[in-house]
Protein backbone atom coordinates (compact mmCIF):
# COMPACT_ATOMS: atom_id res chain seq x y z
CA UNK A 1 0.00 0.00 0.00
CA UNK A 2 1.25 3.47 -0.93
CA UNK A 3 -0.02 6.43 1.08
CA UNK A 4 -0.25 9.95 -0.30
CA UNK A 5 -0.35 12.87 2.11
CA UNK A 6 -1.54 15.81 0.00
CA UNK A 7 -0.81 19.20 1.54
CA UNK A 8 -2.02 22.48 0.13
CA UNK A 9 0.64 25.17 0.29
CA UNK A 10 0.59 27.98 2.88
CA UNK A 11 -1.74 30.91 2.14
CA UNK A 12 -0.92 33.60 -0.40
CA UNK A 13 -3.81 35.89 0.60
CA UNK A 14 -4.46 36.46 -3.12
CA UNK A 15 -7.98 37.46 -4.12
CA UNK A 16 -7.35 36.69 -7.77
CA UNK A 17 -7.25 33.72 -10.14
CA UNK A 18 -3.85 32.44 -9.08
CA UNK A 19 -2.63 29.55 -11.18
CA UNK A 20 0.90 29.68 -12.55
CA UNK A 21 1.52 33.18 -11.20
CA UNK A 22 4.33 32.66 -8.71
CA UNK A 23 3.04 34.48 -5.65
CA UNK A 24 4.92 33.86 -2.38
CA UNK A 25 3.33 31.91 0.45
CA UNK A 26 2.87 33.38 3.92
CA UNK A 27 4.88 31.03 6.13
CA UNK A 28 4.34 33.11 9.26
CA UNK A 29 2.11 30.59 11.08
CA UNK A 30 4.95 28.54 12.55
CA UNK A 31 2.61 26.75 14.95
CA UNK A 32 0.36 25.49 12.13
CA UNK A 33 3.39 24.37 10.11
CA UNK A 34 4.81 22.56 13.17
CA UNK A 35 1.49 20.77 13.82
CA UNK A 36 1.26 19.74 10.19
CA UNK A 37 4.86 18.52 10.12
CA UNK A 38 4.35 16.53 13.32
CA UNK A 39 1.35 14.76 11.75
CA UNK A 40 3.16 13.80 8.54
CA UNK A 41 5.13 10.54 8.55
CA UNK A 42 8.87 10.34 9.05
CA UNK A 43 10.56 8.92 7.15
CA UNK A 44 8.71 9.82 3.98
CA UNK A 45 9.41 11.11 0.52
CA UNK A 46 8.54 14.75 -0.09
CA UNK A 47 7.71 16.26 -3.48
CA UNK A 48 6.20 19.59 -4.43
CA UNK A 49 5.07 21.68 -7.33
CA UNK A 50 7.84 23.86 -8.68
CA UNK A 51 5.89 27.05 -7.94
CA UNK A 52 7.41 29.00 -5.06
CA UNK A 53 4.38 28.89 -2.76
CA UNK A 54 4.42 25.07 -2.79
CA UNK A 55 8.20 24.66 -2.84
CA UNK A 56 8.79 26.94 0.16
CA UNK A 57 5.99 25.24 2.10
CA UNK A 58 7.63 21.89 1.33
CA UNK A 59 10.99 23.27 2.50
CA UNK A 60 9.42 23.98 5.90
CA UNK A 61 8.11 20.38 6.07
CA UNK A 62 11.31 18.72 4.87
CA UNK A 63 12.86 17.75 8.22
CA UNK A 64 13.22 13.97 8.40
CA UNK A 65 11.91 13.49 4.88
CA UNK A 66 13.75 12.73 1.63
CA UNK A 67 13.17 15.51 -0.86
CA UNK A 68 12.40 14.57 -4.46
CA UNK A 69 12.91 17.12 -7.27
CA UNK A 70 10.11 19.67 -7.79
CA UNK A 71 7.55 18.42 -10.27
CA UNK A 72 5.97 21.06 -12.56
CA UNK A 73 3.15 18.61 -13.33
CA UNK A 74 1.87 19.31 -9.79
CA UNK A 75 1.29 23.01 -10.57
CA UNK A 76 -2.09 24.66 -10.22
CA UNK A 77 -4.27 24.99 -13.31
CA UNK A 78 -3.01 27.65 -15.70
CA UNK A 79 -5.60 30.43 -15.99
CA UNK A 80 -4.02 32.01 -19.08
CA UNK A 81 -5.31 35.57 -19.68
CA UNK A 82 -7.18 35.40 -16.37
CA UNK A 83 -4.01 34.90 -14.32
CA UNK A 84 -3.81 37.20 -11.29
CA UNK A 85 -7.05 39.00 -12.21
CA UNK A 86 -9.98 39.36 -9.84
CA UNK A 87 -13.09 37.27 -10.33
CA UNK A 88 -15.11 40.48 -10.69
CA UNK A 89 -12.86 41.80 -13.48
CA UNK A 90 -13.06 38.50 -15.37
CA UNK A 91 -16.83 38.32 -14.91
CA UNK A 92 -17.19 41.88 -16.20
CA UNK A 93 -15.08 41.19 -19.29
CA UNK A 94 -16.10 37.66 -20.28
CA UNK A 95 -19.17 36.61 -18.24
CA UNK A 96 -20.22 33.76 -20.52
CA UNK A 97 -16.71 32.35 -20.79
CA UNK A 98 -16.03 32.34 -17.04
CA UNK A 99 -19.45 30.82 -16.37
CA UNK A 100 -18.74 28.08 -18.91
CA UNK A 101 -15.31 27.52 -17.34
CA UNK A 102 -16.92 26.57 -14.01
CA UNK A 103 -20.15 24.96 -15.24
CA UNK A 104 -18.56 22.93 -18.04
CA UNK A 105 -15.25 22.47 -16.30
CA UNK A 106 -13.88 19.44 -18.12
CA UNK A 107 -13.09 20.82 -21.60
CA UNK A 108 -13.54 24.58 -21.02
CA UNK A 109 -10.47 26.72 -20.62
CA UNK A 110 -9.48 30.26 -19.90
CA UNK A 111 -8.14 32.16 -22.94
CA UNK A 112 -4.58 30.91 -23.37
CA UNK A 113 -4.89 28.62 -20.35
CA UNK A 114 -5.59 25.03 -19.46
CA UNK A 115 -8.81 23.09 -19.16
CA UNK A 116 -9.69 20.89 -16.19
CA UNK A 117 -9.07 17.93 -18.52
CA UNK A 118 -5.53 19.22 -19.18
CA UNK A 119 -4.89 19.61 -15.45
CA UNK A 120 -6.27 16.14 -14.77
CA UNK A 121 -4.01 14.54 -17.39
CA UNK A 122 -0.80 16.09 -16.07
CA UNK A 123 -1.56 15.62 -12.35
CA UNK A 124 -2.66 12.01 -12.92
CA UNK A 125 0.61 11.36 -14.78
CA UNK A 126 2.60 12.82 -11.88
CA UNK A 127 0.75 10.79 -9.23
CA UNK A 128 0.92 7.59 -11.29
CA UNK A 129 4.67 8.13 -11.63
CA UNK A 130 5.02 8.45 -7.87
CA UNK A 131 2.98 5.30 -7.29
CA UNK A 132 5.02 3.36 -9.84
CA UNK A 133 8.42 4.61 -8.68
CA UNK A 134 7.77 4.31 -4.92
CA UNK A 135 5.40 1.41 -4.27
CA UNK A 136 4.58 0.85 -0.62
CA UNK A 137 5.95 4.24 0.38
CA UNK A 138 4.77 7.23 2.36
CA UNK A 139 4.76 10.25 0.05
CA UNK A 140 4.06 13.84 1.06
CA UNK A 141 2.90 15.93 -1.92
CA UNK A 142 2.80 19.71 -1.44
CA UNK A 143 0.65 21.17 -4.17
CA UNK A 144 -2.36 23.36 -4.89
CA UNK A 145 -6.16 23.36 -4.73
CA UNK A 146 -6.68 22.00 -8.27
CA UNK A 147 -4.22 19.08 -8.15
CA UNK A 148 -5.59 17.95 -4.79
CA UNK A 149 -9.13 18.06 -6.18
CA UNK A 150 -7.96 16.02 -9.19
CA UNK A 151 -6.61 13.35 -6.83
CA UNK A 152 -9.89 13.32 -4.89
CA UNK A 153 -11.96 13.20 -8.05
CA UNK A 154 -10.04 10.15 -9.21
CA UNK A 155 -9.93 8.34 -5.86
CA UNK A 156 -13.64 8.85 -5.13
CA UNK A 157 -14.90 8.54 -8.71
CA UNK A 158 -16.43 12.04 -8.64
CA UNK A 159 -17.59 14.27 -11.42
CA UNK A 160 -15.78 17.59 -11.78
CA UNK A 161 -18.73 19.41 -10.20
CA UNK A 162 -18.76 17.01 -7.24
CA UNK A 163 -15.03 17.52 -6.76
CA UNK A 164 -15.56 21.30 -6.76
CA UNK A 165 -17.84 20.81 -3.74
CA UNK A 166 -14.80 20.02 -1.54
CA UNK A 167 -12.92 22.72 0.33
CA UNK A 168 -9.15 22.48 0.31
CA UNK A 169 -7.76 25.13 2.65
CA UNK A 170 -4.16 26.36 2.81
CA UNK A 171 -2.03 24.07 5.00
CA UNK A 172 -4.74 21.41 4.99
CA UNK A 173 -4.00 17.71 4.74
CA UNK A 174 -5.83 15.23 2.49
CA UNK A 175 -4.77 11.60 2.87
CA UNK A 176 -5.39 8.67 0.59
CA UNK A 177 -3.88 5.27 -0.03
CA UNK A 178 -3.54 3.11 -3.12
CA UNK A 179 -3.36 -0.66 -2.93
CA UNK A 180 -3.80 -3.19 -5.74
CA UNK A 181 -5.56 -0.64 -7.95
CA UNK A 182 -7.97 0.50 -5.25
CA UNK A 183 -8.07 3.94 -3.65
CA UNK A 184 -9.07 4.67 -0.05
CA UNK A 185 -9.54 8.27 1.08
CA UNK A 186 -8.75 8.67 4.76
CA UNK A 187 -9.09 12.43 5.31
CA UNK A 188 -10.10 15.49 3.27
CA UNK A 189 -9.09 19.07 4.10
CA UNK A 190 -7.89 18.21 7.60
CA UNK A 191 -6.78 21.35 9.45
CA UNK A 192 -4.32 20.60 12.23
Amino acid sequence: MTRLHLVRHAPTHARTMLGWTDRAADLGDSAALARLSATLPRPALLVSSDLGRAATTADRLAEGRSRLPHDPRLREIHFGAWEDRSFAAIEAGTPNRIRDFWQNAGPSRAPGGESWDDLTARVTAALDGLLMDHPGGEIVVVAHFGPILVALQRALGLTVQQAFGHRIEPLSLTRMSHDAGQWTVEAINQIL
